[in-house]
């Protein structure tokens, strides 16, 4: 029987693909026709979603962007057949845009049904929980301390040495806790893996518990992805049934167990400590720090704390060895990094690459220029705490010393694009704003702060005693910078001061050098 693929992920659902899978459904039936529908991720081509793929003899070829109207005109032309059609676009993985990257954390997502554990198997599932479950916890951890494997949450910490200390931590109890609290701006890969590939994450998770001697996952997952939710615990509910969860992994002797547990909307609870409270059924609020969570975590036992893209990563780190995932990348950011094009973009999406590559490259020669056609004047990489670049900057290479080196962060690879019409002192004062609303209060640099600085850009927007103020503003920053208790308080500069230094005519300022 001919399969068809149609993606059930939140950006293609909210495009349409529901309407056309039910669409294409009602046709086949009114003519008589028979085609299995498989509700597959997202390729993360997003302007060509709703997308549809057709299993032919020559291969699998996509059609799009289909809307409920083409359903009949495609079915007319052939689509079961991969015919010609003025939305045919042929085989995707040869298209530019896919064939150029290095989709290692991605490579199922979008190829299979996400939650048939079968698919998973077919396309190299488990090979790298196989793997780890004849070696030491010791020797999983080499394997990904080898890799270069770094937190993809922002942070860029080793995941071998996190690992490590959990692992000689000495507790009867750890946990492994996924931080799925996606909540930057302009980030959607945590979210894309969850709905697309779901068993890569409980893989990576089920490796890291068998690395660190932990017998219980959690992965706190954002409220607002309830597709996510769904397609977790029935890949949790597959991988139970058939022994990849439980008190015996595939007859190891070795035990790990799963759960989702929502959060509440506390942008505050994307820091590892603020989760961790929250996961205790407390208020999210941050926690001093020394204790590390790998040594007083969860429950106030040794935890392992990774983002998702960081737990998807390991499956694939065990499978081939350290040394192939580290063959990607430059310096010391090894591997890939899933980076999202998201704003004022031509070509919105996920475009999974090895770090090295120029932000350039990614905005135009992937991300096709604005949507607008404008100039791009301003780029915020790394969420809503992350510094707006110009173009003077594009060419910085993706890696995390390099926008180290230029005051700006990497963080969960989330680039926003704006043109030129944008009034950089609004962006500024956003960021403070944005700090003000979900600061969680604990530290008076972030609570205090945050507001006045909104009240200060105000000023010197206003023409009040600019030069006072804009010493004022800057003073503000540093004492939020050094002053703050997490990266909440710490990073809100980062955007405000980039738009003062970059695009002072926004502020009514003169160019000056900061």
């Amino acid at each position: 029987m001919t399969r068809v693929f149609i993606s059930r992920d939140s950006t293609a659902l909210s495009l349409g693909a529901e309407q056309v899978a039910k669409a294409l459904q009602q046709h086949l039936t009114d003519a008589g026709k028979t085609a299995e529908i498989v509700r597959n991720g997202s390729r993360g081509l997003f302007w060509l979603e709703p997308l549809v793929e057709v299993e032919t003899a020559q291969g699998r070829v996509a059609y799009g962007p289909v809307q409920v109207e083409d359903i009949a005109s495609l079915l007319d032309a052939g689509l079961l057949e991969g015919k010609q059609h003025p939305l045919f676009l042929g085989n995707i993985e040869e298209t530019a845009y896919f064939k150029n990257q290095n989709r290692l954390t991605f490579a199922r997502v979008g190829l299979t049904d996400p939650v048939n554990l079968d698919h998973y198997l077919a396309n190299d599932g488990y090979r790298g929980l196989k793997n780890a479950l004849a070696l030491q916890p010791v020797e999983i951890v080499k394997h990904v301390t080898d890799s270069g494997l770094r937190g993809r949450g922002g942070a860029a910490f080793p995941t071998g040495i996190k690992w490590n200390t959990v692992l000689n931590a000495p507790s009867e109890q750890k946990y492994i806790v996924c931080n799925a609290d996606e909540g930057d701006s302009g980030t959607f890969s945590d979210r894309m893996i969850m709905e697309g590939d779901p068993f890569v994450l409980i893989e990576g998770m089920t490796i890291a518990g068998l690395a660190v001697g932990a017998t219980q996952g959690y992965i706190y997952l954002r409220v607002e992805y309830p597709h996510a939710k769904i397609a977790l615990n029935q890949a949790i509910e597959a991988a139970k049934q058939n022994g990849y969860l439980g008190e015996n992994i595939q007859n190891s002797g070795k035990a790990f167990n799963l759960e989702v547990r929502s959060g509440a909307g506390a942008y505050i609870c994307g820091e590892e400590t603020s989760l961790l409270e929250s996961l205790e059924g407390k208020r999210g609020l941050v926690r001093f720090k020394p204790p590390l969570p790998a040594i007083v975590g969860l429950f106030g036992k040794p935890t392992v704390v990774n983002n998702v893209i960081s737990l998807a990563s390991v499956p694939i780190i065990l499978d081939k060895g350290g040394e192939y995932y580290k063959n990607y990348g430059m310096g010391r950011s090894r591997g890939t990094l899933p980076l999202q094009l998201a704003g004022n973009i031509k070509h919105p999406g996920l475009f999974e690459a090895a770090f090295g590559m120029t932000l350039r490259e990614i905005l135009y020669d992937y991300g096709g220029g604005s949507a607008s056609g404008r100039p791009i004047r301003a780029v915020q990489v790394g969420g809503p705490l992350g510094a707006y670049l110009h173009e003077g900057q594009f060419d910085t290479p993706l890696d995390y010393e390099a926008f180290a080196a230029i005051s700006a962060v990497l963080g969960h690879g989330g680039i926003v694009v704006h043109d030129d019409t944008v009034n950089m002192a609004d962006m500024a004062r956003y960021a403070m704003e944005f700090c003000v609303e979900e600061s969680c209060g604990k530290c008076t640099p972030c609570r205090i702060g945050s507001t006045r600085g909104v009240e200060v850009i105000d000023r010197i927007v206003d023409g009040v005693n600019k030069d006072k103020n804009t010493a004022l503003l800057r003073d503000l920053c540093d004492t939020m910078t050094y002053g703050s208790l997490c990266a909440m308080g710490g990073m809100t500069p980062f955007p405000v001061l980039s738009s003062l230094n970059h695009f002072p005519e926004d502020f009514g300022l003169q160019a000056t050098k900061a």
